[in-house]
């Protein structure tokens, strides 16, 4: 585990920010792949990815900051746009993200719903990739196993000046691990017939209920709310909640929709075939 790789002079080379950016480049050649698959809107992934990748950055620390650890940000507004002192939450990445990608696509006069359908599983593997940055700086991680199992992070890393020299829950790579196996499932899941903006809603949903139950080893926060839930629980539960009911209706809009086109293409006048009775 290297925080740092190397030094150009003074300023470092950190291996948090170089995996970060490796995860958005990866997550856009996948998309690049599935949209030139799916036959549209390739030309325009290179730009989703740069300016949806800038969005979730600014996003997921910006949620960190105001919604887990706003009560030491508060007297050190200088930190809040470093980055790699450790506080990156992607539920703000994939809000601010989406929001980026549903102006681009607006703009570009694409269907937002299909496009999020093709970006889905890349989004879940450049999630994967920056589960990799985090075990890399030591943020992200889980609390004490309270066994001789677990992480010990370097001295220098976040998890060990909370905890010291004590066993972790490697809470981030199981993470990584679990988006992984979504990835898998969005692709199986794409391959079937399915309405439009299901396998978007699926990746919340699956993510959601991932996140939820993981929380129980993280231990880089415990603070909970109505001293039930931590924060990400209950964003996760709420998504999920929300995701299932909006994965269950635009199926059934679909099914409501394919009826009526099916009648409209019945009752569609046939054109009349000329045949040549012209004898020779």
């Amino acid at each position: 585990m290297h925080q740092y790789l190397f030094f150009i002079g003074d300023f470092p080379i950190r291996a948090y920010g170089l995996v970060l950016s490796l995860s958005i480049i990866l997550a856009t050649g996948v998309a690049y792949f599935l949209a030139k698959q799916d036959g549209r809107w390739h030309n325009h992934i290179a730009d989703l990815g740069i300016y949806c990748g800038l969005g979730g950055i600014l996003g997921a620390r910006l949620w960190d900051v105001f919604f887990f650890d706003w009560g030491y940000y508060q007297n050190h507004i200088t930190e809040i746009f470093n980055v790699w002192q450790g506080g990156m939450a992607i539920q703000g990445g994939v809000v601010l993200g989406s929001i980026v990608g549903i102006i681009y696509t607006k703009r570009h006069n694409i269907d937002t719903w299909a496009m999020a359908d093709i970006m889905a599983p890349a989004i879940i593997l450049g999630q994967a990739m920056g589960r990799i940055a985090n075990l890399l700086n030591g943020d992200a991680f889980g609390a004490p196993t309270g066994t001789a199992f677990g992480i010990i992070y370097p001295a220098t890393t976040l998890a060990y000046q909370t905890y010291g020299n004590q066993p972790l829950w490697p809470a981030e790579v199981w993470e990584g691990q679990i988006d992984v196996v979504i990835f898998a499932l969005l692709l199986i899941f794409r391959s079937s017939k399915h309405a439009k903006g299901q396998a978007f809603i699926l990746y919340t949903m699956l993510y959601s209920l991932a996140r939820f139950f993981l929380e129980y080893l993280r231990g880089d926060y415990n603070n909970l709310v109505w001293g039930l839930f931590k924060s990400a629980q209950m964003t996760s539960l709420l998504v999920f909640l929300v995701g299932f009911i909006l994965f269950i209706y635009v199926g059934w809009q679909e099914k409501k929709a394919s009826p009526a086109l099916a009648t409209i293409d019945k009752n569609k006048p046939k054109k009349k075939i000329r045949t040549n009775t012209k004898s020779s």
